[in-house]
């Protein structure tokens, strides 16, 4: 008799059966999930409001003056970037380079005197060795000598003050950014303290203003969406297609002016906005339950909206406004009237 036809023992189908139901199981569960359908459940979604923001530098900083002179050299225009230390404008003041050079005939004359006490000194130690000479003119060379000395330090102190002075004509970028404003020109008299330039330092952020019945909702860490340039709105069914970028709140103010709640958000791709320039945000201002389907799933006959369910029929459904996708909760066109919690909705053949 064949082995495949010999009655097998009960331990071999136990593991035949074990064997079915494992590879049955997969295909169990892909036809319960059954795909292209959405059950109907309410979930919580933010209240956006569409707001103007404007493009500002976390801070401003003036380049000014350390010395007063005529401006000889101004290397930058507005909208140039500039690195910390760099050199933007050179003020000469035509005072000090004299000055330098009388310091510098000074310390030659003295630096001759010190030669001179130098002879002095030898001499009377010789006539002190010898016996014919006193010590009071021996002390009194030693005296020479130290005072000839410190003249010059004295004198190369005041000259190294001068110099540094000289080199304090450069004026020099306190932080790196962008050059907002030049207030000087070339051949202009600064006096010591002026302000040459103002720079917006290279971090940029959104200042929103909010009406003073947002103020309760909006918190730091808040996410915003930020439109495009030019004052553009934003699809919110496909944010990420035409949004710049996402942000949040860093930084809420706690004083109000003129009504209005003023905050800061931090996003990133604003380095080459204009400061002040405004655009276009959605920030949230309190979350509410809502009913929501992908935008495609819609059908629109004779200028009514339609939802088909599992059973097949078609309900009326009134549409609202979409919802855009925010962190890992996906976006859609919420569904004001027509559906129940629990209905199951069937996706549309050919969408």
């Amino acid at each position: 008799m064949p082995r495949s036809l010999l009655p097998r023992s009960p331990a071999r189908k136990a593991l035949l059966a074990a064997a079915l139901l494992a590879a049955l199981l997969p295909l169990s569960a892909a036809a319960a999930a059954e795909p292209g359908t959405l059950t109907v459940q309410p979930r919580p979604v933010e209240d956006l409001k569409a707001v103007f923001a404007t493009v500002e530098s976390v801070r401003e900083t003036l380049a000014r003056t350390r010395i007063g002179g005529t401006v000889a050299d101004l290397t930058v225009t507005e909208g140039d970037k500039v690195t910390v230390g760099q050199v933007i404008a050179t003020v000469r003041d035509p005072k000090l380079p004299l000055q330098l050079a009388a310091l510098d005939a000074r310390i030659q004359a003295l630096t001759a005197q010190q030669h001179q006490a130098e002879l002095e000194l030898g001499r009377a130690r010789q006539l002190r060795s010898s016996g014919t000479g006193t010590q009071q003119r021996l002390d009194d060379a030693q005296a020479a000598l130290d005072v000839a000395r410190a003249q010059i330090a004295a004198m190369e102190a005041e000259r190294s003050v001068v110099a540094q002075q000289l080199r304090e004509g450069e004026v020099l970028a306190p932080a790196a950014g962008r050059i907002l404003q030049v207030k000087v020109i070339a051949g202009a008299v600064v006096m010591p303290g002026e302000p040459v330039a103002s720079i917006a330092t290279d971090t940029y952020i959104l200042r929103l203003r909010l009406p003073e019945r947002h103020a309760r909702f909006l918190k730091e860490g808040d996410p915003v969406l930020v439109g495009q340039r030019g004052l553009a709105p934003v699809a919110l069914a496909d944010p990420g297609a035409t949004a710049l970028a996402r942000g949040a709140v860093r930084q809420v103010y706690p004083e109000m002016a003129g009504g209005q709640v003023i905050a800061d958000a931090s996003v990133s791709g604003l380095g080459d906005f204009f400061v002040g320039e405004r655009v276009r945000v959605y920030v949230a201002t309190g979350t509410r339950d809502a009913v929501v389907i992908p935008p495609d799933w819609l059908l629109r006959r004779f200028g009514t909206d339609f939802v088909r369910l599992a059973d097949g029929t078609e309900v009326p459904v009134q549409a609202g406004g979409e919802i855009p996708t925010v962190g890992d909760r996906p976006g859609g066109l919420e569904i004001l009237s027509g559906l129940k919690p629990g209905d199951v909705v069937v996706r549309p053949a050919g969408s």
